[in-house]
């Protein structure tokens, strides 16, 4: 009984914090984004690190969005490689209808060792299939960019 209670709680959770996202419009901020500053277009974003670090804004289109909690966004690159921006500390979410959308994100960016159970648990949350997750293989450095806030251009 407690399980069902636990389980009930947490879909009625779930959909109260789903209803209470704010639809993407030009303006509207996820987390907190600040005016300063001028971003970096995502594709420019790996000659701007130091020491495998950034810190500042990065501006790019977003090709796909977290279906399970939009706790994350991947930014599509010129070559149609896509980089990673995560919600820090799980701080905020985005919705669904990001897609196409061009965006600022305001965070740090780091050269991170993605490992391959990490990278399924992404592949699962943005809906693959299990024929696609099952092709994923190993782990992969990648450029991560935790943020603390996005803002819809």
């Amino acid at each position: 009984m407690k399980k069902i209670i636990f389980v009930g709680g947490f879909f009625l959770f779930a959909a109260t914090v789903n209803a209470q996202i704010q639809p993407s419009a030009s303006g509207v901020v996820y987390g907190k984004v600040t005016e300063e500053g001028k971003p970096v277009a995502v594709d420019k974003l790996e000659s701007n690190l130091k020491e495998n670090k950034y810190e500042g804004k990065i501006t790019g289109k977003v090709k796909e969005v977290c279906q399970a909690e939009g706790c994350w966004i991947r930014l599509e690159k010129a070559d149609g490689s896509t980089m990673m921006v995560r919600s820090k500390n799980h701080a905020f979410v985005m919705p669904t209808d990001l897609v196409g959308k061009t965006v600022v994100a305001e965070g740090e960016a780091e050269v991170k060792e993605v490992s391959e159970e990490l990278r399924k648990h992404y592949a699962e949350d943005a809906g693959k299939s299990k024929k696609e997750i099952n092709k994923i293989k190993g782990s992969e450095k990648q450029i991560v960019f935790m943020a603390n806030g996005v803002k819809v251009l």
